[in-house]
């Protein structure tokens, strides 16, 4: 974040307000120099002003449009009339509760009390918010994409459908279920230090690394039902069922965080629902609901093999992701504005 002042006051009553605040001014353009300005001279100039001195209505509007052009997210904050169309042109504006009613309208924003925390805080929740979204999105893509392929291979050679209709649903909304507390959760310092942006490449990129495992132990998983437990249909629907529910479930404490996943805590609620719902999914073959959603008990070996496979999923993912971060740092590094 940079913090720049753009006013309508002398530059010398603007450097003085500045060393009050100690704020150093590292550049000065005045309206008059912005004049003579064409939008390529002032779009490159913008980066290493600080201050803008002397600035009528348009010209602090062009500021504005000069910044944004060059990627940034621009917030304005003013509280005057001649406020109102670089309120507007900002991305967020931002008014005061003592300020006249035109700026209140068209600012996206009004302070209630004199505290510039609030929007520090308001910056941070939004970073906290697009963590926990984007950690939905990597978990979602790449699970529905492994899932999906394997589902598209078994029925390449299997006489029936590898999961009933009803399991599939099921499996979605226990899935969603376990998810439902990730808003609330934890988001490393890391990923709240600078701000970042939606970016659907590395969304697909990342699909496309890690939904390939998913599949990997999805066949493993059909091996063991067919050639080592010699399922009948039931057997290996349950079996999928409990397999996919789990480690789709579970790798959000990889997927959660682009570090150490044993040194950043998930949220206790998140632990919570994950956890109960794998549990809930290799109890249901159990229960008399089975009968009714097309599963059945399975041998104990199972889940002595599942259990070996799931953490060797989990460990494999977070190896692979290790990778990937390291490989798309080096293909995209930060870019500092």
């Amino acid at each position: 974040m940079a913090v720049k002042i753009v006013t309508g006051d002398n530059e010398l009553v603007a450097r003085h307000v500045c060393g009050e605040l100690g704020l150093a001014v590292t550049g000065v353009l005045t309206g008059a120099q912005i004049e003579a300005m064409n939008d390529d001279a002032l779009r490159a100039g913008v980066a290493s002003v600080n201050l803008f001195a002397r600035a009528n209505p348009q010209q602090k509007t062009r500021v504005l449009l000069a910044l944004k052009a060059r990627g940034h997210v621009v917030g304005y904050m003013g509280d005057g009339i001649n406020d109102a169309p670089s309120l507007h042109a900002a991305d967020v504006g931002i008014s005061v509760e003592s300020g006249v009613d035109v700026a209140k309208q068209a600012a996206a924003m009004i302070l209630m009390r004199s505290d510039l925390g609030v929007l520090h805080d308001g910056i941070i929740e939004g970073r906290r918010t697009f963590g926990n979204v984007m950690k939905y999105i990597m978990m979602a893509t790449s699970s529905n994409f492994g899932n999906m392929f394997s589902m598209a291979a078994a029925t390449l050679f299997l006489p029936y459908l590898p999961m009933l209709p009803l399991q599939v649903l099921l499996n979605n909304f226990l899935y969603d279920l376990s998810e439902t507390p990730l808003p609330l959760d934890n988001v490393d310092d890391a990923d709240l230090a600078r701000p970042r942006r939606w970016d659907m490449a590395f969304i697909r990129d990342f699909m496309a690394t890690i939904g390939p495992i998913s599949s990997l132990f999805d066949f493993l998983t059909f091996y063991v039902l067919l050639k080592v437990l010699e399922a009948g249909e039931r057997e290996f629907h349950t079996g999928w069922f409990v397999e996919s529910l789990a480690t789709q479930v579970l790798v959000i404490f990889i997927i959660r965080t682009r570090g150490n996943p044993l040194k950043s805590r998930p949220h206790p609620l998140l632990v919570a629902t994950s956890l109960g719902i794998v549990a809930l999914a290799a109890i249901l073959p159990y229960t008399p609901l089975a009968a009714m959603l097309g599963l059945v008990p399975l041998p104990p070996e199972f889940f002595a093999i599942l259990g070996a496979m799931v953490a060797a999923y989990l460990l494999l993912v977070e190896l692979v992701k290790r990778w990937f971060f390291r490989r798309w740092e080096r293909r995209h590094p930060p870019v500092a504005t």
